[in-house]
């Protein structure tokens, strides 16, 4: 297996660019549709945690950006709550300094 030289900062800012691109709100309705894709198993972990994000009864606006043709992003800014998830494989948390800059792109537009 060959090393790659990877950028580390070219990667990071490249996905930015994505996001910004990318990021649209979402309604609730399209949100839950992402279940079935997020959650095969009703076991899963995060599937009690995501069901309490979508369900809350609270007027919350939900964002759904595509980063690099495979890695979808989730952010929901009154809640300071994203995920992303690569369908089929995995998901996960974002880490609080990207967070702060998906916060920021929302926040940039108004």
């Amino acid at each position: 297996m060959e090393n790659e030289n990877l950028n580390i900062k070219a990667i990071m800012e490249s996905r930015r660019r994505s996001i910004e691109q990318s990021l649209r709100p979402i309604s609730v309705a399209e949100l839950k549709d992402f279940t079935d894709a997020l959650f095969q198993y009703m076991d899963d972990p995060w599937y009690e945690m995501f069901l309490n994000v979508v369900d809350d009864p609270s007027n919350h606006i939900f964002y759904h950006a595509i980063v690099d043709d495979r890695i979808q992003l989730l952010y929901c800014r009154e809640k300071e709550m994203a995920v992303w998830l690569i369908p089929g494989i995995g998901k996960g948390r974002l880490e609080p300094e990207q967070l702060r800059i998906v916060k920021e792109i929302v926040d940039a537009r108004g």
